[in-house]
């Protein structure tokens, strides 16, 4: 048996970059093809989702404890900054966006976030730019949700607040 520590203990919110918040549900034992691994069982509510890590590839595959309070704070700040938009083709700021978005970074999370976030009195997105702010500001609400106790839905709330109050000086009212 590979003695390797557990990082994680049972009942501790995780993040896994590609998936968000998930929380460790067990720690298992298992014979994989002919090894003996100890492995992280996480749960994903949202997605109805198991997942099973190997203690030894949770820091390869970037799966980390909830951000600090200093992060969170860098992200929250984040959400109030001027939106960049890139001049480039939709579909390669829409890939940058997805990479930052999988990186698991909450402060990156924030910039998509922010920089897809549009006021009720602005154009409308189009379909990928709102599936894309949609899967940005769920996986940001998750994780406040974690950090703060609450649910995801009053921490979208929170996150749409202070993306709404800061909106209207960089926007001009659409006629």
């Amino acid at each position: 048996m590979t003695s390797t520590a557990a990082i994680f203990d049972v009942g501790d919110y995780v993040v896994y970059p590609k998936h968000g918040v998930g929380r460790v549900i067990e720690l298992q034992d298992s014979e994989i093809a002919g090894m003996q691994l100890q492995l992280y069982v996480l749960r994903f509510e949202k997605e109805k989702m198991t997942l099973r890590v190997p203690f030894n590839k949770a820091e390869g595959v970037g799966m980390r404890k909830l951000s600090s309070d200093k992060t969170l704070k860098e992200a929250m700040h984040t959400l109030t900054g001027k939106p960049k938009v890139k001049r480039t083709m939709w579909s390669r700021r829409a890939q940058e966006y997805e990479a930052k978005i999988n990186s698991g970074d909450l402060v990156s999370i924030a910039e998509v976030t922010r920089d897809l976030f549009r006021p009720d009195d602005q154009p409308e997105q189009s379909y990928s730019e709102r599936q894309i702010f949609e899967a940005a500001s769920s996986r940001l609400a998750r994780e406040l949700a974690a950090m703060e106790k609450t649910d995801e839905k009053a921490a979208l709330q929170k996150i749409l607040v202070i993306l709404n109050e800061a909106a209207p000086q960089y926007y001009e009212k659409a006629e």
